[in-house]
């Protein structure tokens, strides 16, 4: 299966158990760990962890093994599963806002044009 199927998927998932702000980064070329990021806010810890938990039956369906999943614990208000290809992050929207992942991976276009002209 493609990445990009893969991708879908795990989004329609966040999105059917209530997911909100589910976002898709597409870090190709700017890091060797993965191809995608995934992030999406949850509404409490548990909520969390029952989304990856989510995620994890559904690529198991699909015939894609997690790698690993990090922060299942109780009081873990972040928890990353690891899809190879593809990292979803559930945080809490307190962890989102503190950590803002989507700021820094984003590409500033102000930045590339002023090299661009150079």
């Amino acid at each position: 299966m493609q990445t990009e199927e893969l991708v879908k998927i795990v989004t329609t998932e966040l999105d059917f158990r209530k997911g909100e702000n589910v976002t898709v980064i597409d870090v190709k070329g700017r890091t060797s760990v993965t191809d995608y990021m995934i992030l999406a806010t949850a509404t409490s810890e548990r909520h969390a962890r029952s989304l990856c938990g989510y995620v994890t039956e559904k690529m198991k369906e699909a015939g894609v093994r997690p790698l690993g999943v990090e922060g299942e614990q109780t009081g873990a208000d972040w928890v990353l599963l690891d899809l190879d290809d593809i990292i979803v992050h559930v945080m809490t929207a307190q962890a989102r806002d503190l950590y803002q992942l989507e700021k820094l991976w984003s590409v500033d276009t102000r930045a590339q044009e002023m090299v661009a002209n150079s």
